[in-house]
């Protein structure tokens, strides 16, 4: 009876699951931009719900829909109009839907709200449109993903940013698939000039703040892909403004198998720098060059060739300086007159052949090969003569706000004579397979290093004729002191390093929609990394997971948890004095990120509400210390410790046709460094001995262990917005505003151990806003003139660079009175500026 029972269970289950076969039907089709070009991640929704899927990256989709019913398919994506389809199909017909989206005007307000995640990882795609209107005086690309939760920058004179704890070094950046590195030698954000990334080039943005796949590399913080525009038509644009120029071009032959994008720009900072309290000569001078060619070899063959030249100067003759600090109660004034100059080069290129081939539908083959080229100079002689003076704080004194008291004077001679060559080239294999349940990803990466390093820096102080530090004054004494000539911060090097690395990696995605229309996908993969230096392998296994329940509250939930090994690339191997650690290894993290996205509606336009937890735990970091956007390793020291935190963002039309988002994120993270501690003594009655004499008994010792401190980017809070907003029934004039408020960050004296460095910052507060007005748009009626016949868009607008003035500080000047006393003088950013902006594309 049992067995009977059994088999009659069977056969029902099995007619059961080919009655609800029957009552399915399947459409599939690709999706496409109006170029021809596949739009990878489109929603397709059915019936408006949660319930959906996302195209692959060749555009393609497929959907099981109910048989013998009326239904809506919907497509949408950001920065694309929304597609809906009306359907009725009979059970098990294999239906064939193409879509084409079209995309949104440049400057018109329309938006479809969209978070372009992977459903299973922590990858979100945003609209590089987003970037070319956004008011910053560095890059625009950079600037967008400063605004996003989890990413913390407090300089907006530079295109660096912090992710979760981390720093600028533990950030991937990749172009095409192709790695970009940042220049070595820079120290300050004036110096930097125009990162890489070329945001009229631009068609795709992909940014993920921790908990990324298997198929980035090997860094501890976050990735940021881009993809550069595959031209279907000719097109370009030309920029101008008091900051530089931009220029671009696009566009194919008859045959449609070559095609090519161009793009150069000139930056001058200038204007700018000027504002500085350091005034003086600024020759900041960069430009840059790059250009992505492709031409089809046959149905099957692709080659492409990604060509970057960048040459960034900047020289400064430093005359006066005058700074205000102190509290209200104790104010000081710092009064500096220079001699010298600095002059420092920054060359840069990279070139890079990519040959893809594609034996079927489901396989694409790439063969990447490529090399990064870097010389760079330092040089620097520099002469300061400071005044230290007291403030009258008093605010019913005649004097108040006048120096009253001289507190020392003194000078300080900066010299540097730094050389930094290197080269880098890849050899690479990436390969991709798509079927119907997922994708398998895998790659193979050979690469060789070869660096040049010569460095020779000191640092001299000097007060009233007296070389610091000078002994202290005994009176009476029958043999004063006489202070030696002591350099600070000497740093002598001439390094040479030839460097074999290999890494390989192998992922698997899967997708499933359950019969209760829930849609599953996982994602799982590991990586393995040789670093020739140390001689060291490394393993990371990563994991992510997502699910959309088919709930009348539109909801996704995701997970993520993997291992992320950093091997050394240069800095993090060399000591202050510039010498070599040889013995140091990758360092190592493990992270587990949780989240949720929330799609809802308020004031009938659409929202998403997303939230991340995350915790990372550091067993093996190397310490450091930063100044400006110089890191500086204590190579020779290790250190374990964690960072965790939440992060908010929402986004949406909070103005309808507009998409603004803004984001809250919480921090902490601290770290241990191994074997570290200091003494302090005891005298005869107990009580700690601070300033030694001559007579002074030592009774006790006391060890103490500094245990966890917070690490260089311990930002406990930061709030950012990105609002855009245009005048009703005047769509064309907009207001774009970016508002960064962050926390206090953590800092110490020069020449200190890390646990010395546990003072804050004040906090950074800066909004910029920008006006712009569109002059010609693609809707508007075909024109007779010459001069704008072949202008699609044309836009102008003008730019207020720190709407509040606030006097912002990103570093430390550190100078010491007679008395050894030493003061920390703020180094500010700039204060408030207007920049013009014309744009105009064909």
């Amino acid at each position: 009876m049992n067995f009977k029972f059994l088999t009659l269970l069977t056969f029902a289950l099995i007619l059961s699951s080919l009655v609800n076969a029957q009552q399915k039907a399947t459409v599939k089709g690709v999706v496409r931009d109006e170029k021809g070009k596949a739009v990878e991640l489109t929603h397709v929704a059915l019936n408006n719900r949660s319930v959906g899927i996302t195209t692959d990256f060749r555009g393609r989709y497929e959907i099981k829909v109910p048989a013998d019913t009326s239904f809506s398919l919907t497509f949408s994506f950001v920065g694309y109009k929304t597609s809906t389809k009306e359907l009725r199909l009979p059970p098990g017909e294999i239906y064939t839907l193409d879509i084409i989206l079209l995309q949104t005007a440049t400057v018109l307000p329309t938006a479809e709200v969209r978070e372009g995640r992977m459903p299973s990882g922590t990858i979100s795609r945003l609209n590089p449109k987003s970037a070319q209107l956004l008011p910053t005086v560095g890059g625009g690309i950079e600037d967008l993903i400063k605004t996003l939760p989890g990413v913390s920058s407090n300089n907006e004179l530079s295109s660096q940013y912090t992710v979760r704890g981390g720093n600028f070094d533990e950030n991937l950046v990749y172009v095409n698939g192709i790695e970009i590195y940042r220049p070595f030698l820079v120290r300050s954000g004036q110096q930097e000039g125009m990162s890489f990334l070329n945001s009229s080039m631009v068609s795709g943005i992909s940014f993920s703040a921790g908990g990324f796949a298997a198929e980035y590399g090997d860094k501890l913080s976050s990735v940021l892909d881009i993809t550069y525009k595959k031209p279907s038509e000719s097109a370009g644009s030309v920029s101008l403004s008091l900051l530089g120029a931009e220029l671009h071009a696009e566009g194919t032959d008859k045959s449609d198998k070559f095609s090519y994008l161009v793009g150069t720009r000139y930056k001058t900072t200038q204007y700018i720098l000027n504002a500085l309290e350091t005034k003086g000569q600024y020759r900041p001078d960069f430009f840059d060059f790059q250009t992505l060619l492709e031409y089809k070899l046959a149905q099957k063959w692709d080659l492409s060739v990604l060509g970057y030249y960048s040459r960034n100067k900047y020289k400064l003759i430093p005359e006066t300086r005058q700074t205000d600090f102190g509290t209200f109660k104790e104010a000081f004034r710092l009064t500096i007159y220079f001699d010298g100059q600095e002059v420092d080069n920054y060359n840069t290129g990279l070139g890079a052949v990519t040959l893809t081939h594609r034996p079927n539908k489901d396989t694409e083959l790439r063969l990447i090969a490529s090399a990064y080229g870097s010389a760079e100079t330092e040089t620097y002689d520099i002469e300061g003569q400071y005044w230290i003076g007291r403030l009258e704080t008093a605010i019913g004194s005649e004097q108040f706000g006048n120096v009253i008291q001289s507190q020392g004077v003194g000078t300080f001679i900066d010299h540097a004579r730094n050389s930094f060559k290197a080269s880098v080239v890849n050899i690479e294999h990436k390969g991709t397979k798509v079927d119907n349940n997922g994708v398998l990803k895998w790659g193979a990466r050979y690469q060789f290093q070869q660096i040049n390093d010569r460095m020779s820096e000191w640092e001299m102080l000097d007060s009233a004729g007296f070389t610091l530090p000078r002994p202290t004054d005994i009176p009476g004494s029958q043999n004063p002191g006489i202070a030696d000539l002591i350099l600070n911060q000497v740093a002598r090097a001439n390094n040479q390093l030839k460097v074999h690395n290999f890494n390989a990696f192998v992922q698997q995605s899967w997708n499933h929609v359950s019969l209760d229309n829930n849609t599953y996908t996982f994602t799982a993969g590991i990586r393995t990394n040789y670093w020739g230096y140390g001689n060291e392998w490394t393993v990371s296994p990563r994991f992510s997971a997502g699910i959309k329940p088919d709930w009348k509250t539109k909801i996704q939930f995701r997970l993520a948890a993997g291992v992320y090994n950093q091997a050394p690339y240069y800095r993090e191997m060399r000591r202050f004095d510039g010498s070599l650690n040889e013995e140091a290894r990758s360092q190592r993290s493990y992270q587990f990120v949780a989240a949720g996205d929330l799609d809802f509606k308020a004031w009938n336009r659409p929202f998403i509400f997303t939230s991340e937890f995350y915790y990372k735990y550091f067993d093996r970091l190397t310490p450091y210390e930063i100044d400006n956007v110089r890191i500086r390793y204590y190579a020779d020291q290790e250190s374990k410790g964690y960072a965790t935190g939440i992060d908010f963002k929402i986004n949406g039309e909070f103005v309808k046709g507009i998409e603004s988002w803004a984001s809250l994120s919480f921090l902490k993270t601290e770290e241990d460094i191994k074997g570290d501690s200091y003494n302090y003594y005891l005298n005869t009655d107990g009580k700690r001995i601070d300033f030694f004499t001559e007579n002074q008994t030592i009774a006790d010792t006391v060890t103490v262990f500094p245990g966890l401190i917070p690490r260089p980017a311990d930002q406990r809070f930061q709030f950012a917005v990105f609002f855009q907003d245009y005048i009703p029934r005047y769509p064309t004039f907009r207001v774009h505003l970016k508002l960064i408020f962050a926390s206090r960050l953590p800092f110490g004296p020069p020449n200190t151990e890390r646990y010395q460095q546990t003072r804050r910052m004040p906090e950074y507060r800066r909004v910029d806003i920008g006006f712009s007005k569109q002059l010609l748009g693609e809707d508007r009626k075909a024109s007779k003139s010459v001069l704008t016949r072949h202008i699609k868009n044309m836009w102008v607008s003008l730019e207020v660079f720190n709407l509040l003035q606030i006097s912002n500080t990103i570093s430390y000047l550190w100078v010491k009175d007679v008395n050894n006393i030493q003061y920390g003088v703020p180094n500010y950013l700039t204060p408030r500026q207007l920049n013009l902006k014309f744009v105009a594309e064909f």
